[in-house]
């Protein structure tokens, strides 16, 4: 297992990254009178889901503010699938890709949940060498 030193190592992070690019990609295809409503929306969910993952990482010293970003990671990720099943709905994006992006967001969430049951070792400030979530 491999030491955490930044948010950039976590393994949650690294996926919400990776997962939020392949929305942006998917997206580029939608229509252009969804430019400002749909593709919006969920560039920038699937955007803050990494985003408070980094603010949380920086918030470790306080467990009750690190829990709360990730509260608001889960819940962006969350409005993700919101926005892809409506994606979907619309003939935006096939049954697969909706499936397989769900799912996938479904693993981000249980890797968040997680890592708020666990919060008081995650915040453990003295020690900054965490096992890899």
């Amino acid at each position: 297992m491999s030491t955490i030193k930044f948010h950039q190592d976590l393994k949650v992070f690294q996926k919400s990254v990776e997962f939020s690019m392949m929305i942006f990609e998917l997206t580029k295809s939608f229509p252009k009178e969804e430019c400002n409503s749909l593709t919006d929306q969920i560039r920038r969910s699937s955007r803050s889901v990494s985003a408070n993952i980094s603010e949380a990482w920086g918030r470790r010293k306080y467990e009750k503010s690190f829990v709360a970003k990730l509260t608001d990671s889960e819940g962006q990720a969350r409005e993700t699938q919101t926005w892809l099943l409506y994606s979907w709905k619309c003939n935006y994006i096939n049954e697969e890709q909706f499936i397989s992006l769900n799912n996938q967001y479904n693993q981000i969430i249980g890797m968040l949940v997680n890592m708020m049951s666990q919060s008081q070792s995650w915040c453990n400030f003295l020690s900054n060498n965490k096992d890899e979530n």
